[in-house]
């Protein structure tokens, strides 16, 4: 993979190699131990595990802190710089009672998709009203169901003459999954050190990884680092609910390749160095990129590129990640780079070793001799 693929982007057909097995939304379970499932983060970052895929047959277990041994001068991290915002708003409805908002994204100035409780109460017409302890300072009104999502199409209106943004970030609080239920992190725990494009409703939490004293560490061995934004959404964590995978549909999610990630990712192939993509989010940009142009350039607009075994990788050679719920389209999108087989055996190991699951949890990195060669 030292080529950029630009003109042969495409996804297996249900009559190609895919098997039969590898279709089958079952076939991406397996039982985790709700003690494994991360609560909180580990201090420093870098002291969290990291099982290193190394072959098609070994691996070892490091620390993320040793991730400079493992690379080799001339490859390139590509990070996302994405940046969570406070988008869970507690409110009052109009009528009264209770009422939560949970912002997916932009749709105009001051009007946002977003997931509302208690959802049947909240139809359009409906209103919300958010204050700070003085009043209400915003409302929303509910203008429309998305039948895509679920969601509601909220106009947002302030009361106090301040941006619609600065509210959302007074109000606001930044969301955590649903399976973090006891955790004492602060909000920062919950940002990449390198966090600076707001817009995403979850981290990328393979780069919640990363101290500034390990990127310099990095850099001193002549491993580069480039940024991409994917602003997470709801495409990233809504289950796979199909039986056969293939039919499974993801909501798009808002990314962004500039030109000097583009420039520097030719240059590390031209010269013979890997691309390591830091996490799902940052390799779903990339791809995504190829897959909206015909070929990597530089590209702002919004990708809805499922990732399964099966597809041809166009610009990664391999892949820092987290360990991912059973069944999700991230788990499978792993599967994809090293063989969904080799990716169940390889949680059965970290589950034995005690690693640490999800967003808070342990790391993966798989190098690229790792990577089958006869993928397709």
């Amino acid at each position: 993979m030292n080529q950029l693929n630009h003109q042969n982007f495409q996804r297996l057909s249900p009559n190609s190699q895919l098997s039969t097995r590898d279709r089958q939304l079952a076939a991406y379970s397996y039982d985790l131990p709700e003690a494994l499932i991360a609560q909180n983060p580990v201090t420093p970052r870098d002291s969290a595990k990291l099982l290193v895929v190394e072959s098609q047959e070994t691996c070892q277990h490091r620390h993320f802190r040793d991730l400079s041994d493992l690379l080799l001068p001339g490859d390139l991290l590509i990070l996302n710089n994405t940046r969570v915002i406070p988008a869970r708003l507690c409110g009052t409805k109009h009528s009264g009672g209770a009422a939560e908002v949970l912002l997916i994204e932009p749709v105009a100035t001051d009007r946002w998709l977003a997931l509302v409780k208690p959802g049947r109460r909240l139809q359009p017409g409906s209103k919300i009203e958010f204050g700070n302890g003085a009043g209400t300072v915003m409302t929303a009104l509910v203008e429309a169901h998305d039948p895509a999502t679920n969601g509601r199409i909220l106009k947002l209106t302030t009361h106090n003459g301040q941006p619609v943004d600065e509210l959302i970030e007074q109000l606001g609080q930044v969301p955590l999954p649903p399976y973090i239920t006891q955790t004492e992190s602060l909000p920062e725990q919950y940002q990449t050190v390198f966090a600076q494009r707001r817009g995403a409703i979850a981290a990328p939490t393979a780069g919640l990884h990363f101290t500034e004293q390990l990127l310099a560490g990095l850099a001193d061995k002549g491993i580069q680092t480039a940024e991409v934004t994917l602003h997470v959404g709801i495409g990233t964590f809504r289950p796979v609910e199909v039986t056969d995978i293939e039919t499974h549909t993801m909501h798009q999610e808002r990314i962004e390749v500039g030109a000097a990630t583009v420039e520097k990712i030719q240059q590390t192939k031209a010269s013979g160095g890997r691309v390591i993509a830091v996490g799902t989010t940052s390799t779903r940009a990339l791809e995504g990129t190829v897959a909206a142009c015909g070929q990597l350039q530089p590209y702002s607009g919004k990708t809805d590129l499922f990732i399964y075994p099966g597809y041809r990788w166009q610009v990664i050679d391999g892949l820092i990640t987290n360990f991912h719920l059973p069944g999700s389209s991230l788990l499978m999108m792993v599967s994809a780079l090293i063989g969904r087989e080799r990716l169940m055996q390889l949680y059965e190991e970290a589950i034995a070793r005690q690693y640490r699951f999800y967003s808070f949890g342990d790391a993966m990195i798989v190098l690229p001799e790792a990577v089958p060669k006869d993928q397709p």
